[in-house]
């Protein structure tokens, strides 16, 4: 005897492959299916509509199947208000309980479907009552006894973004993917372009970065970015910062004048040295207002009050006095700036790229710019699959940015 369950899709089902994606994931798992209404939409600005019959062996099949038809955007015909059950203690999650994807979801409750707040992979659904009620994401190391925490699936409805069906405009082209055929210049013009908007709109853009940055002789220019106000905020980790100060203290980064390529008599010691130079002044803030640190990205941030997140490592050296050394307040500080972003460029570096990625809503731009392929495609296989993936220089990539977004001022 068979099980079934009546689901139904909407949106640019076709044309953005949900639709034999969903097909695909019915029959792979053993199921079969039966379509019972389709409306297809016939121009550019109207969405089709599909319902369907998914049937299964048995009940765990059908759930089995059902889970994952919703994390492309399938949702039952007739949904029923979300099933909450209280967190037993302090971090502590009910069994069952909804771990949440990155893209926008709502929660039925009270016959009502509310978006829920602060989206991001991994987490956890809390409902409070009240006029009007709200849903919203909690990590489990926050989650409070008490908390009313949303399982199972019903009562859920996820929208995963969708491949626009038309190409033009400034993001355009930001569709996912990874690729070093594109063209560099043609991409980071349209970058350059998707930046602009963001700041026309009144958005934020984020700046994730990698010592590799420095290294590469691009330093300069993504301070001119921040002080121009192109970059609203940055994320990096204690080494990004030391290298940046290293520059401008004694002309090198990681002991490499990154002019000449020379390596100076003691120049391995200028990390440390920089290091110590500025926890004597008490902090970077301290460092730029006494004089001690006269240029570059860190400097440009305080000068120009652009806030920034500097996550610690257990292979730091020193570490800078502004860097945050616990890993769940770092993680904390990161999500903060997450939410906050609405453009995020990720630049040369794999763990704060993915950690970053993490916490982003899959309605967030996002470009991920990396000499090392891996690097991009880890971002997007982590579930960040919103983020365009450029495979280049940065060294190349930050000039010819600076240089679209600058060369007209």
């Amino acid at each position: 005897m068979t099980v079934s369950r009546e689901v139904e899709l909407e949106g640019h089902i076709i044309d953005s492959g949900m639709m034999q994606s969903c097909f695909g994931i019915i029959m792979d798992l053993g199921g079969s299916f039966s379509v019972q209404e389709f409306d297809i939409g016939r121009h550019k600005d109207e969405e089709s509509y599909a319902r369907m019959l998914v049937e299964a062996d048995d009940e765990a099949q059908l759930q089995s199947i059902v889970h994952e038809l919703h994390q492309h955007g399938v949702n039952p015909s007739d949904p029923k208000d979300a099933t909450l059950v209280p967190a037993p203690d302090d971090q502590v999650v009910p069994h069952g309980f909804y771990s949440t994807t990155n893209h926008p979801t709502y929660i039925r409750h009270n016959g009502e479907w509310i978006e829920v707040e602060d989206m991001e992979m991994d987490c956890a659904v809390v409902v409070e009552d009240g006029d009007p009620p709200r849903a919203y994401t909690k990590v489990l190391n926050a989650i409070d006894e008490g908390d009313m925490v949303v399982t199972d699936e019903t009562g859920i409805k996820v929208q995963p973004p969708e491949r626009p069906r038309d190409s033009g405009g400034a993001f355009g082209f930001m569709q996912g993917g990874v690729s070093s055929e594109r063209p560099s210049e043609s991409t980071i013009r349209k970058i350059a372009n998707a930046i602009k908007e963001t700041k026309k709109e009144g958005g934020k853009v984020m700046a994730v970065c990698g010592p590799a940055l420095i290294h590469s002789g691009a330093r300069e220019d993504l301070a001119r970015l921040v002080r121009e106000g192109y970059v609203d905020m940055l994320s990096a980790g204690n080494g990004f910062a030391v290298h940046d100060i290293e520059r401008d203290i004694y002309g090198t980064s990681l002991g490499m004048d990154t002019e000449s390529l020379d390596h100076p008599r003691h120049g391995h010691k200028h990390h440390i040295y920089a290091i110590s130079e500025v926890i004597r002044e008490g902090g970077i803030e301290e460092a730029v207002e006494s004089g001690t640190i006269e240029s570059g990205v860190m400097y440009e941030c305080v000068d120009n009050d652009r806030p920034f997140v500097l996550a610690g490592s257990i292979r730091d050296d020193g570490p800078l006095p502004d860097t945050v050394t616990d890993a769940v307040e770092a993680q904390n500080a990161i999500r903060e700036q997450a939410h906050e972003a609405d453009m995020v460029l990720m630049l040369s570096t794999l763990l704060h790229s993915v950690a970053v990625g993490n916490c982003l809503p899959s309605t967030t731009r996002t470009v991920c710019v990396d000499i090392n392929p891996a690097t991009v495609t880890q971002l997007l296989d982590r579930g960040s699959a919103q983020a365009v993936g450029m495979v280049t220089d940065i060294g190349t990539f930050v000039p010819i940015l600076a240089e679209q977004l600058l060369g007209e001022e």
